[in-house]
């Protein structure tokens, strides 16, 4: 019997451009203690966070994430417990291609959707910190609320450290050197004109090409393994960025200047484009800049995405990040699986 789900209900979000699709009800059960558990239990025995085991909720996943309801660079999550009281909730990270250790921009999602929805209280005028349990740890979302809007939304991640620089790789575009940085997942960091390239719209499949063979011939290397967790080891995504002028007529004003300004686009899981500037990516940028000396305290780094979007980012004290943007209701929805439905949970293309 099949367990294609009949109906799935969501509701929508974007954090600077960038989908996230919240579930959170009717969801069949997932065992385990922590959040870090349950995504064990639904990439399933034998299964890998690219390429999960069938079950009812990778059903509710591949629903939402193909063709014809979802696409190829939808993301989203499914709300599950707390590990304890200390947080306000829990959540499973997803993608086209399985299950994800962390996302800033998810993040901020559902600490605007918290607020919004009432599930956390928040003043008309200040601030709330919502806290969620994901598979790296414990990230705390602050909300900011002005004349009973939200307004922004500052993401505080776990830990972030540098793991090794300047890692020779050699690609299709050349030999490049590469820095590794563990921020909830592993990014690895590559200036895009190393490979004679840049960060426009234009660029993007060359970059996924780049971004592909990157990932790909960094499997197994010792600096991606997370030596506290080992469910985090692996790179995750890989960042191609470059360094643009502060003064340049396009720069958002309301942005600050008092730090680096990049580009970049993040080529995360198999061949996705993050249409943000990457919550979690920009957290190991952070860390990789303060390392080169480039970003002090009281310093901000102006971050953009290849869309136009921007997050700010800035580093405090023993390696914990802090990666302000903005969250905005797309809409609700209530997706339906026909019964003579053929092709039941959809797609890629």
């Amino acid at each position: 019997m099949s367990t294609t789900p009949h109906s799935v209900r969501t509701t929508d979000y974007h954090a600077a451009g960038e989908p996230f699709r919240i579930v959170d009800q009717d969801l069949p059960p997932i065992p385990g203690d922590t959040v870090a558990e349950r995504r064990a239990t639904v990439i399933g025995a034998g299964g890998t966070a690219t390429d999960p085991r069938p079950g009812p909720l990778d059903d509710v996943r591949r629903l939402l994430v193909q063709e014809p309801r979802g696409h190829a660079g939808m993301y989203g999550g499914f709300v599950v417990p707390a590990d304890d009281d200390g947080a306000h909730f829990g959540v499973l990270f997803w993608h086209k291609d399985g299950y994800s250790t962390a996302c800033g921009h998810g993040t901020m999602a559902l600490g605007a959707w918290a607020v919004d929805s009432g599930r956390v209280p928040a003043p008309d005028d200040g601030d709330v910190a919502v806290r969620i349990d994901v598979p790296s740890g414990r990230v705390t979302a602050t909300v900011h609320r002005a004349a009973g809007r939200t307004t922004g939304v500052t993401f505080r991640n776990i830990p972030t450290f540098v793991t090794a620089r300047k890692v020779p790789v050699t690609t299709s575009f050349g030999t490049v050197e590469v820095d590794l940085a563990h921020s909830g997942a592993c990014y690895a960091s590559v200036a895009a004109g190393d490979l004679g390239l840049d960060t426009t719209k234009a660029a993007l499949p060359a970059l996924v090409r780049a971004g592909q063979e990157i990932r790909a011939a960094l499997a197994g290397h010792p600096a991606t393994r997370h030596e506290g967790d080992p469910r985090l080891s692996g790179v995750y995504g890989v960042i191609l960025y470059e360094d643009l002028p502060e003064d340049r007529p396009d720069a958002d004003t309301d942005t600050p200047a008092d730090g680096p300004r990049q580009r970049n686009v993040t080529v995360f899981a198999d061949g996705q484009i993050d249409r943000s500037p990457c919550g979690s990516g920009t957290s190991a940028r952070l860390a990789l800049l303060a390392a080169d000396g480039r970003l002090g305290p009281g310093d901000t780094l102006t971050h953009e995405s290849v869309a136009g979007t921007v997050f700010t980012g800035r580093l405090l004290p023993g390696g914990i990040t802090e990666v302000t943007g903005r969250a905005h209701r797309t809409g609700t929805h209530t997706f339906l699986v026909e019964p003579h439905d053929d092709l039941g949970t959809g797609f890629l293309l």
